[in-house]
Parts: structure tokens; C-alpha cells; sequence
């Protein structure tokens, strides 16, 4: 069992991504405003996984890349470290890169192609100016084998790595500067099956021999259920349900994450068979426009007039377990 502590290391206040949509041509006008990340607070706390979840397109990326300050936010507070870092610029961004790295989903794209495995693990202590006491070189072999790859591979390029590999090298690379929080954006949906379960018990070991704290963004609640201490459910750039992992896979409030969570597989044929399963009934909304009050109404099988108009508030239903409904499943 991993240690928790009761320490926050990042919280994310009210915080929201908005991009602007242009209708292209000659003039460039602006068409819209997509609507990517709407109000989300969360926090991480120091030693804990928490994972991210809903289905593609409901913000969960942006949200991580807006933490990291791959994106400014448009409104909303990032406290890293007890500091307020969402008005930080590039510059006073640097120095907190060391300790606040990403992993990212494509193991393929990520990765420079035309530098070798050494190079790409070092390419942090460049741009921070660090030299490791043993120097760059053992350094870099030996972060390869702590992520359990040949340290005598260091010369060679990201081509002749296989994709469980390749994803092996960026997690090298992001824990070169020795990091408190590591946001993950999917790293393992590219990935095979086979070589998913090993790079999720990697992560897994790594955070306790280092006591790491993670952001795990995902559309797999599988993997989630397995890695994650606390889950935060989202949709449409809104946030439906946090809880502690075993309390939100046991006891879901919220009809979306219900919804969710019907369609995992259950290991066993005869509950698989007899088990109730919930089909959501049309298109996820556009994010440019989406409905007024619940955004998951025009989908939710317990949407009432109140829901159409009034935006549902997060709110704590349970001790540590919050939700945004006004109908909540028993």
C-alpha cells in the first residue's frame, strides 16, 4: 500500500480552457468559442494517483496540458507547490519544469526520430544546465534501467525501439529532473494489451521507490481502476463525479459514470450476461455549443426540466465523494 500524504501538491481552482474557433478564409473571423475545459476543481495530493476519465473529446487532455502550462488557462487558479502558477510566463515557468514533467500518449510522435535514446533522456539537464554528480552519461544509463530498458541501448535511435519501449524512453526522460508530479495523457492507449499491463505496474513501482504523484488521464477504467486511488469523472469540459477509486467503481451517484461504467466488461460470463447495461442515446453536444444547465441532459435518462436550465453545482453527496446532479442515483 502506498503513502499518501495529506499534502497538496497541485490543485486545480475553477479552472477553464476556452479556444477560439475561426471560420477561415481571407479574413480569419473568428466563428466561436469552443468551450474545451468549463470550471474544473480538483486537487492531487503528495504520493496519490488520480485519474481522469470520460469519453474522447470531454476536455481531460486539455485540462492536463493546461496544468502544465502547455496552455495558459483563459480563467481560473493552478496551484502548484502551495504557488499560484497560472499567470507564470515561459520565464518563470522554467525553473518549476523540473518538477512538474509530462508523459505523453503517442510513444511514436513524442519521441525526436532523428536523436538517439541517450540525447532524448539528457535533453532536460541541457536546457536546465544540470550535470548528475555521476555524470550525464551513467545518469542516463541509469535512468534506461530503471524504466527497464538496456543501458547499453543508448546510442540507438527511436525506430528501433517497439511502441511499449518508445514509451518506456519518455518516462525515462520525464523522471531525468527528479519530479514531484508527473501528468500522464494516456500513456498507455497506444500501446498493445499484452504490453499495457507493464507499463502500468512500471508506473506503479516507480511511484513507490520514488514517491511520485501522478495525474493519470484515460478512457480505459480498467487501467484507472487498477492505478488510481481517486477518480475524477468528466464531461463536456465539466466535471460529473470525484470519489475514491473503490467508491466510485461500487457506489456511482452520477448517471454518466453509471453510464460509464456499465460498459466495462465484467470477468465473469454469467454476471456479464445477467448485468444491467446503460446505452447513451445520441451525439456527444459540441463544446462550441453546448446545452444550457446539465450538459449531460440531452442524454441522461433522469433529465427533468430543472436540469435544462439550471447548471448543476459540485457538491459533496458523501463523505470525500462530490458530484454535479440534481437527481443523483441512489
Amino acid at each position: 500500500m502506498r503513502s499518501i500524504s495529506s499534502e497538496v501538491i497541485l490543485e486545480a481552482r475553477n479552472l477553464t480552457k476556452y479556444f477560439k474557433s475561426t471560420a477561415g478564409g481571407a479574413f480569419n473571423r473568428q466563428k466561436g468559442v469552443v468551450k474545451a475545459v468549463d470550471d474544473v476543481t480538483f486537487e492531487v495530493h503528495k504520493g496519490e494517483t488520480v485519474g481522469l476519465v470520460g469519453e474522447s473529446g470531454c476536455g481531460k487532455t486539455t485540462v492536463g496540458r493546461t496544468l502544465v502550462k502547455l496552455y495558459d488557462p483563459t480563467s481560473g487558479d493552478i496551484i502548484f507547490q502551495g504557488e499560484n502558477i497560472s499567470k507564470f510566463n515561459r520565464k518563470k515557468m522554467k525553473p518549476l519544469r523540473s518538477k512538474l514533467q509530462m508523459i505523453f500518449q503517442d510513444p511514436y510522435s513524442s519521441l525526436n526520430p532523428r536523436h538517439t535514446v541517450g540525447t532524448i533522456v539528457e535533453s532536460g539537464f541541457d536546457i536546465h544546465g544540470v550535470t548528475p554528480a555521476q555524470g550525464r552519461k551513467q545518469a542516463v544509463q541509469e535512468l534506461l534501467e530503471l524504466v527497464g530498458l538496456n543501458p547499453e541501448h543508448i546510442n540507438r535511435f527511436p525506430h528501433e525501439f517497439s511502441g511499449g519501449q518508445r514509451q518506456r524512453i519518455g518516462i525515462a526522460r520525464a523522471l531525468a529532473l527528479k519530479p514531484s508530479l508527473i501528468i500522464a495523457d494516456e500513456p498507455v492507449s497506444a500501446l498493445d494489451v499484452s504490453i499495457q499491463a507493464q507499463v502500468v505496474n512500471l508506473l506503479d513501482d516507480l511511484q513507490r521507490e520514488l514517491g511520485l504523484s501522478y495525474l493519470f488521464v484515460a478512457h480505459d477504467l480498467s487501467v484507472v481502476q487498477h492505478i488510481s486511488d481517486r477518480v475524477v469523472v468528466m464531461y463536456l469540459g465539466k466535471i460529473m463525479e470525484q470519489a475514491a477509486t473503490e467508491e466510485l467503481f461500487t457506489k456511482p451517484r452520477h448517471p454518466y459514470t453509471k453510464a460509464l461504467l456499465s460498459a466495462v466488461p465484467v470477468p465473469d460470463p454469467k454476471v456479464e450476461r445477467t448485468r444491467e447495461r446503460i446505452i447513451l442515446k445520441g451525439d456527444l453536444p459540441s463544446p462550441m455549443n453546448p446545452p444550457s444547465g446539465c450538459v449531460f441532459n440531452t442524454r441522461c435518462w433522469k433529465a427533468q426540466e430543472k436540469c435544462r436550465v439550471e447548471v448543476p453545482a459540485l457538491y459533496e453527496i458523501s463523505p470525500k465523494h462530490q458530484i454535479a446532479c440534481h437527481f443523483p442515483e441512489n
